[in-house]
Formats: structure tokens, C-alpha cells, sequence
């Protein structure tokens, strides 16, 4: 054995380890959680199946549990069957949401409304308890007008008396941050969640309008690290159909449910969530978290059957901070003697990016007949090739990632060799 160290011998050697550990860890800053919300009202198959299949790879998911509107002054109050037993395979945590339409007030800890959604909240509570789950935490979701944010933190006091020891979490807008009583309302809950995502209603057609504006979504998280409490903030998925009249003025959106039937000449149009920009927002808040901020929530988790929402591959890369990859493959099927059929499969992880087009070259063989589909129109490329073309903004939709779509077919005298090139559009 070697002689024992002098004490400063002893000094310098603890110092070089702390020196060494610091540049080990140097800008490796731990990864913010990341949850997503279930929005919607009806658990279809594909909303338990996303459920499953997803919840696994996020850190919690909060599913709305009630939503209260008002009808001439009387809350109404719709309650979702939640899948109690999907949430809990997952093996997360599980939040639940209540949702609550604009209301004026008066708000006072024992007024009659007040108490009613207090135990509405707790009702919601005891049946997930009920369901064999044990909520980590219950998030209300109230479109309180910036004026009665003191009013809202009258109730918010009484309810989360009403439900502890369960954390009593609120939503925000940044339209909140630099009111009056936004610092009292965010000490008087558990946790708040700052959206960085809406849509105002747009002036005309011709004005532009976005879901998530990232240079203003860093100003609102700046703002509320320095409120010095603790928040998450939630990011969007989703999309919205906008629509405007024949004159140009807005007419109405459509996000979630079937499409709807717009009136003659109106024009629609897609405003969607942008992954690459939301992928930089991830990277460099992984990389250098604002103060206070503890995590990153989803709206909304995506399923099959969600057509202006991303889809489960696009999500997954935005997670991790970068912008999803696009990749097509192209390829010809002889289902019968002399038909040869073109299909496109996306083999990438988004379904948003333009679609390629196709040219289709053959020897040997005289085409009779040809025609495009899902949008694609079939075009003369030179005495033995044809082109499958479409317009800027098709109607039909992008296949997902994972699914494929026939853009074609062409009719031959004989069975011929082809050849199948990827065009950008």
C-alpha cells in the first residue's frame, strides 16, 4: 500500500473530481417530461387503442374527464366514460381534466355554482378511484375572462380544499401573465399549464393566422419563469379547417368530428400545427429549460381516426426535438393480365409533407388506357412513360406513415417491365 495523501493532497484530488464530474455533466441538461392530453368525448376503439399503444412512451396523460357549458344560466355538464383499464395498462400516470366554457361569475367560495363544480370535481375523482386509478392530480380548464382571474382564484381556493390531497392544477393563456392577479392565482394551486397554442379568429381569407407562433411562445414562457412558480406548457398537435365566405369573411372552423358541409363558394382553409417549428421549441428547452419550467404536455394524443391531428410517428420525432423525416416509395402491382397498378406508400413519419410525383417508363408494351386517383391526375411523360401530377392543395388526404395509397393505374396490350421515378412536386 502506497503512503496516505497529505490533506492538501486530498483537497486537490476532490477538487479535480468535482471539475471533472461539472464538464462531464456540462450541457446535458435532464430531458423535461413530456404528456399529452385525450380530448376527446367518445373513447372509439382507435382512441383505446392509441391509448395503449402510445401512453407506454410519455411520461402521463391526462384525458378529459366532464365538460360544463352554460345553457341560459344553467351549467350543463357532459361526463366521458373514460377506459379506466386502458389508462391503467399504460403503467403512466394519469391526470384527469375538466373543461369549463366561459363564465362571468360572481365568484365566491361558497356560492352555489361554485360548490356545485367543487363537487362535480370530486365526483370525477371518486370514479376513477372507483376504476381501480388513483389520479396523480386533477387540471381544470376554465376560459376565465383576464378581468376575474381574482374572482377564479376565489374558487380555485375552495376546490382544491375540496379535493386535496389531490393537486389542483389550472390551464392559462399568456393574456393572463401580466394581469394583476395572475401571481395570486398561480400561488393559490398546486401547478398551472401555460397554452401556447389558439387560434384567433381570423379578419379575412387573406390574413395570415397560425395555431402556435414559436418567437411568441418563448416571450409567454419567459414570462412565466419569472412568476417563480412551477408550470408545464402545452404544445399543439392539431389542426383546424378555416372557412370564409364568398366575400372573404370568416364563416366558421371545424377541428375535431366528421367534415362539415360548407355553403357554396365558400373558401376553406388548413391551418395546422408546424412539426419542425414545435421540434426546435423541444430542442432547445431540453437543452437550456427556462426557470420553473417542469415538463411539456400534448394537445392531443394522436389516433387513427383524427384526421387534423398529427399522426403517432410525426409526435414521437417532434418529441425528441427533431423535425419529422419524409420518406416515399413507389411501386407497381399486376393484379390482372395487363393492368399494372402505382401505388405510393409512406414509409416516413409524416403524413403533412406534399406528396412526390410519379413517373411511370415501360418497354415493350402499347399502353390503351390510364388514369390517376387520390388526387393524381395522369399525364403523356414521352412515347413510353407517363406522368401522375396533382395540384399544390389536393383534396385528398396524404396516406400516414405506415399506410399507402393507389395514385394510379395504366392499362398495357401486354404485361410490361416499368420502371418508377419520385418527382418532387
Amino acid at each position: 500500500m502506497g503512503a496516505r495523501p497529505r490533506p492538501i493532497q486530498l483537497l486537490l484530488l476532490i477538487w479535480s473530481l468535482i471539475r471533472v464530474t461539472g464538464e462531464a455533466g456540462a450541457g446535458t441538461a435532464p430531458a423535461l417530461p413530456q404528456e399529452a392530453y385525450v380530448w376527446q368525448r367518445a373513447w372509439t376503439p382507435a382512441v383505446v387503442a392509441a391509448v395503449r399503444e402510445c401512453g407506454p412512451e410519455l411520461a402521463s396523460l391526462v384525458p378529459l374527464a366532464a365538460e360544463v357549458a352554460w345553457r341560459h344560466g344553467e351549467m350543463s355538464v357532459v361526463r366521458v366514460p373514460l377506459d379506466f383499464a386502458a389508462l391503467k395498462a399504460t403503467g403512466r400516470s394519469v391526470g384527469l381534466a375538466l373543461r369549463i366554457g366561459p363564465h362571468a361569475g360572481p365568484f365566491h367560495a361558497d356560492d352555489a355554482l361554485g360548490i356545485k363544480l367543487g363537487e362535480l370535481a370530486a365526483t370525477l375523482l371518486a370514479a376513477a378511484r372507483a376504476g381501480g386509478l388513483e389520479p396523480r392530480e386533477l387540471q381544470i380548464d376554465f376560459d376565465c375572462a383576464t378581468a376575474h382571474l381574482a374572482g377564479y382564484q376565489t374558487w380555485v381556493t375552495a376546490w382544491r380544499a375540496r379535493i386535496a390531497p389531490t393537486p389542483l392544477v389550472i390551464t392559462a393563456l399568456p393574456s393572463w401573465l401580466e394581469q394583476p392577479g395572475m401571481a395570486g392565482l398561480a400561488g393559490a394551486v398546486d401547478g398551472w399549464i401555460l397554452q401556447v397554442h389558439s387560434l384567433e379568429r381570423p379578419k379575412s381569407a387573406a390574413a395570415p393566422f397560425t395555431l402556435c407562433d414559436p418567437a411568441a411562445a418563448r416571450r409567454a414562457v419567459a414570462a412565466a419563469s419569472r412568476l417563480g412558480r412551477p408550470f408545464r406548457v402545452a404544445l399543439p398537435t392539431y389542426g383546424y379547417a378555416v372557412a370564409f365566405d364568398a366575400r372573404g369573411e370568416f364563416f366558421g372552423l371545424a377541428a375535431e368530428g366528421p367534415a362539415r358541409d360548407w355553403p357554396a363558394g365558400a373558401q376553406v382553409k388548413e391551418v395546422r400545427s408546424r412539426p419542425e417549428e414545435l421540434a426546435e421549441l423541444v430542442r432547445a428547452w431540453t437543452a437550456s429549460p427556462p426557470p420553473n419550467l417542469r415538463g411539456l404536455i400534448w394537445y392531443r394524443l394522436p389516433n387513427a381516426e383524427d384526421g387534423r391531428n398529427w399522426n403517432w410517428p410525426t409526435l414521437r420525432a417532434v418529441m425528441a426535438g427533431r423535425a419529422p423525416r419524409e420518406q416515399w416509395r413507389a411501386e407497381g402491382r399486376t393484379p390482372e393480365p395487363g393492368l399494372t397498378e402505382i401505388w405510393l406508400h409512406n414509409d416516413g413519419e409524416t403524413g403533412a409533407g406534399p406528396r412526390p410525383r410519379l413517373r411511370v417508363s415501360w418497354t415493350g408494351a402499347r399502353m390503351l388506357a390510364a388514369d390517376g386517383l387520390a388526387g393524381y391526375a395522369a399525364e403523356p411523360g414521352g412515347p413510353n412513360s407517363l406522368l401522375l401530377t396533382f395540384p399544390p392543395a389536393p383534396s385528398e388526404r396524404t396516406p400516414a406513415p405506415g399506410a399507402a395509397q393507389m395514385a394510379g393505374w395504366l392499362r398495357f396490350n401486354v404485361n410490361p417491365p416499368i420502371t418508377l421515378e419520385l418527382l418532387p412536386q
